[in-house]
């Protein structure tokens, strides 16, 4: 038991009790935000950027600028997430005199090609800073610093497909389709074992509630698209 602990735990030992305390925080609020994306609460967006802008700060510290960019994009898309719901929930409201629901639709075939270029894009972004990585390790300097794709890893290939995932996901969360929960599934359940094993326990963790809410969330909005009225999406 000592030797799982230390094996799930250990590496906290070189952390400062900030870097805990801030992680542990922004887990907290995102497994927050999750739920409530899960029952359509708008609450989502500003419970979420608590998360995320904590994330931001700690991935730049520990240069997994991967991490660091798909949180600084779910802020930016929670501000717009935010607006969207919220004038959707208004709508809705002098429509059908409703307004505990925001109405929830299934994927266009008109989303495709945003979905499409902003995977290349983004996988692309997330390419050139691995691909830079040296040099931003090197204080922002080219002196001594070797690059290429060769240099690339298994991590970092993998760090390029969610962040792609994520990001298509968040668009999708953002414009309130279904299928958003899919790609969080499958985003979900890489990052798992992904964070463990670059030794961020407490974040993994994180991603395995993330994985099993997903499920049941996908589920859940199936069902409210099935019950919403007709007039919130005719």
């Amino acid at each position: 038991m000592a030797e799982l602990l230390n094996w799930l735990f250990g590496q906290y030992a070189d952390y400062s009790t900030t870097f805990i305390v801030l992680e542990l925080i922004a887990v907290v609020f995102g497994v927050a935000s999750v739920l409530l994306a899960s029952r359509t609460n708008i609450l989502v967006f500003p419970i979420g950027l608590v998360s995320t802008a904590i994330f931001v700060y700690l991935l730049w510290k520990w240069q997994l600028f991967g991490d660091m960019f798909i949180n600084a994009y779910y802020t930016v898309m929670s501000l717009y997430g935010w607006i969207n719901w919220s004038k959707n929930k208004k709508n809705q409201s002098i429509e059908t005199h409703e307004s505990n629901n925001v109405r929830i639709e299934h994927l266009h075939a008109g989303d495709v090609p945003i979905l499409s270029a902003l995977a290349v894009g983004t996988m692309s972004f997330v390419a050139l800073i691995y691909y830079f990585r040296p040099v931003i390790n090197n204080g922002f300097s080219f002196d001594g610093a070797v690059l290429g794709v060769h240099l690339f890893t298994w991590v970092d290939y993998t760090d390029m497909l969610t962040t792609a995932l994520f990001l298509m996901a968040m668009w999708l969360m953002a414009r309130r389709k279904i299928e958003h929960w899919i790609l969080w599934i499958i985003a979900d359940a890489i990052s798992v074992p992904l964070y463990f094993y670059k030794g961020f326990t407490f974040t993994a963790l994180q991603y395995v509630v993330f994985t099993l809410i997903a499920i049941w969330a996908y589920y859940e909005w199936q069902r409210r698209y099935r019950i919403q009225p007709r007039a919130a999406y005719a």
